[in-house]
């Protein structure tokens, strides 16, 4: 099933005393390009989230990670105080009052400013259960945002499937129209030939003109440009009902859908079959434009 190159997920989740919010959107892109944003403290997670979302069965697209971390509960953090060395803060504290005859304001809040009377401790890091917490949200994240890729290319596969039939249409009204045009061609050149010598008493070479309206025949023959393009058609549905990534393919066969559409045009001279061509140049760029959103 062809999927779209375009998506949002957006999951959230604690884990340890922390919130992880974690969001994931993509547009399209040639190649597979994720960036991931996080916190300073947690570049070691960069490569397993771009290889997890890979292993997803992301294979192309720009894809942009935002990893959120709050920390709303501090588990395990252990304040200790330096006695001994914020009782020499404040006995110096008040011989500088009694010295300079200053007034004794000593507080525990002004006592607190000397950051180096107290010891935080914390406990290790533990990198393998942090990657774990991580990649739980990730993949409830991932879970919303496969689903939208998935119901976006399935849109994006009844559209095209709308259009591959209004190209069909116009090509069997381009074969039923260049039959008639190349079957009334001998009537025509014959009546153009005795308009043209008048009164002339001129007996007409009918070995000629059917000699001549097999070559126009030949030279405006779209038969094997139908067969082809009926065959690009059939293939592009087979791939666009494949499993994984089809943009690729499917982009070559609208070029190749075009290239006979473009042959069949300058092919013929009949003013409806022009018209026809320009209707079905159309729907292929329309169709190119929604291939380009696909995986």
């Amino acid at each position: 099933m062809a999927k779209s190159m375009t998506a949002f997920g957006r999951a959230i989740g604690t884990w340890g005393g922390k919130k992880y919010t974690i969001e994931i959107k993509s547009v399209n892109g040639r190649f597979f390009d994720c960036t991931v944003k996080y916190p300073r403290q947690y570049g070691f997670i960069e490569e397993p989230v771009k290889a997890y979302i890979q292993e997803r069965g992301v294979s192309r697209g720009k894809i942009d990670v935002t990893i959120n971390v709050e920390v709303i509960e501090q588990e395990g953090v252990v304040v200790s105080l330096d006695s001994a060395l914020a009782a020499s803060y404040i006995d110096a504290l008040r011989r500088l009052a009694e010295e300079f005859d200053l007034k004794d304001d000593i507080t525990v809040s002004r006592v607190a400013q000397f950051r180096d009377i107290f010891t935080i401790t914390k406990p290790e890091e533990n990198l393998e259960a942090e990657w774990e917490a991580v990649k739980s949200v990730l993949s409830e994240a991932l879970d919303a945002f496969l689903i939208m890729r998935e119901r976006e290319g399935a849109r994006l596969a009844a559209d095209t499937e709308l259009k591959l039939v209004n190209i069909e249409a116009i090509a069997a009204e381009i074969a039923r129209l260049s039959s008639a045009e190349i079957a009334s061609y001998a009537p025509r050149l014959t009546e153009r030939i005795k308009q043209l010598l008048g009164d002339c008493n001129i007996e007409i070479n009918e070995q000629r003109i059917l000699t001549e309206a097999a070559i126009f025949a030949d030279k405006a023959s779209i038969d094997e440009e139908l067969v082809r393009l009926a065959s690009h058609i059939t293939a592009f549905r087979q791939i666009i009902a494949e499993e994984g990534a089809v943009g690729r393919k499917l982009d070559f066969l609208t070029q190749e859908i075009n290239r006979e559409v473009n042959t069949i045009g300058s092919k013929s001279q009949n003013t409806k079959i022009a018209h026809l061509v320009v209707d079905m140049k159309s729907e292929i760029e329309k169709i190119r434009e929604q291939v380009q959103n696909l995986e």
